[in-house]
């Protein structure tokens, strides 16, 4: 897989992103209900800035795939072995993205129940998923895997990590949202971190999907 090969999947990545973002942002609750404003579409502040910090975290992971597909065209790389684990991370993170969707949905149409148990559900195959990172880094520490070793495993690490981190700003988020919504808060009022957190679960599970299919391929 050449540099050109992985920032075209990036572009491809980032046009998919923005669609989502157009379909769930086109919302009846943000139209103009005042006279003068039928129709208008009103950005809220935390959607642009969702939207400006995604456009920084792609092109973080961009140069990041860019440098791995780089160095692995030198003598000394050497494939790491990915755990079988990484698959059912994949399929947990999967799982994920579509309870959180499922949840936006739920907000959409007032019902919190349904709310709840999709956003419970998110944050738990998330959860499952950090987990199963750990667990394949155990592996491959067993396997002989380290973060000294080579650069491929080195590579491996750091793109996991970053990628982590990112799912744990996202728990963090997750998880003032639930607490918002154990208080009573009104449905209205969730509406817009539900949407954020679906956008940016679906973002991350694509971002996952180029970085294993990187990092198995390559």
């Amino acid at each position: 897989m050449s540099s050109i090969t992985i920032t075209v999947a990036v572009l491809a990545g980032v046009i998919v992103w923005i669609l989502v973002v157009r379909r769930l942002t086109a919302r009846s609750w943000e139209s103009g209900n005042e006279e003068g404003d039928v129709g208008e579409i009103r950005v809220a502040p935390a959607r642009l800035g969702l939207w400006v910090f995604l456009a920084i975290v792609t092109s973080l992971f961009g140069l990041f795939l860019s440098a791995y597909s780089m160095r692995s065209h030198h003598g000394d790389w050497s494939q790491v072995t990915l755990p079988d684990v990484l698959w059912v991370n994949t399929a947990l993170l999967v799982l994920g993205s579509v309870s959180m969707q499922f949840a936006h949905h739920a907000a959409g149409r007032g019902q919190q129940q349904r709310l709840k148990l999709g956003l419970v559900a998110g944050g738990l195959f998330t959860i499952a998923f950090l987990a199963g990172q750990l667990i394949a880094w155990e592996e491959l520490r067993d396997a002989g895997y380290f973060v000294q070793g080579d650069p491929a495993t080195a590579f491996f690490y750091l793109l996991t990590a970053v990628h982590g981190l990112h799912l744990l700003g996202g728990l963090w988020v997750w998880g003032r949202t639930m607490t918002r919504l154990m208080r009573g808060a009104e449905l209205a009022d969730l509406r817009l971190s539900v949407e954020l957190c679906t956008v940016y679960w679906h973002y991350l599970l694509l971002v996952w999907i180029v970085l294993f299919g990187a990092l198995t391929y390559l």
